[in-house]
């Protein structure tokens, strides 16, 4: 099914705006720039907005600027005003099970333990699609929570920047509804080249 709105997940203001947590945020705002859209706060939609136009159609970006753990309100909303589909929308996010430099496509699932996830499935629940943009996992369970508030390394940030301009090159097929394509193109593409060599 095509995707008819993307959703990047992180925290709003100054504090969180380059932490790892954000990397939903990256992604859009990187898009955007690609397409020139302009984002604009629209207070009804509890977010940020803005369109743009690939293979022929139109799409949605929205940055919920409700916190992490309230997403799904700022997604439904705009869901049901455009009477969309879970299907019709990718949710763009960090991804602890994943490296930096990684970006996997994945169809609906569980949130595991992704607090911005959790909402959003208690809002729409869980058919959507979702974009994960590795970041690692600081290796101790009770380290994740400082590890995700804080900035990446200067060569990790590097890298999950690059999966997040290969991940960007795949929205053409999402908006065309060729999701198995894009699946396979951003699998060579955002993959670290210490998982292609094992």
């Amino acid at each position: 099914m095509p995707i008819r709105l993307i959703v990047g997940l992180g925290n709003p203001g100054p504090r969180y705006a380059h932490t790892r947590h954000n990397a939903g945020f990256w992604f859009v705002d990187q898009l955007s720039l690609e397409r020139g859209g302009v984002f604009r706060a629209d207070s009804k939609y509890e977010g940020e907005i803005t369109r743009f136009t690939a293979a022929g159609a139109s799409c949605l970006l929205l940055k919920p600027l409700t916190f992490m753990n309230k997403s799904g309100s700022a997604v439904q909303k705009l869901a049901a005003f455009y009477r969309l589909e879970p299907e019709e929308i990718l949710v763009v996010h960090d991804e602890l099970d994943l490296p930096p430099g990684t970006a996997r496509l994945k169809k609906g699932g569980g949130h595991g333990g992704h607090n911005g996830l959790r909402d959003i499935d208690r809002h729409l629940g869980s058919d959507f699609a979702r974009l994960r943009i590795g970041i690692g996992h600081p290796g101790i369970r009770d380290a994740v929570i400082d590890y995700v508030l804080e900035r990446p390394s200067r060569e990790d940030e590097a890298v999950v920047r690059e999966a997040i301009e290969a991940a960007s090159a795949a929205v053409d097929d999402l908006v065309a509804g060729e999701w198995d394509r894009a699946v396979r193109n951003l699998h060579m593409r955002a993959t670290p080249d210490r998982e292609k060599a094992s």
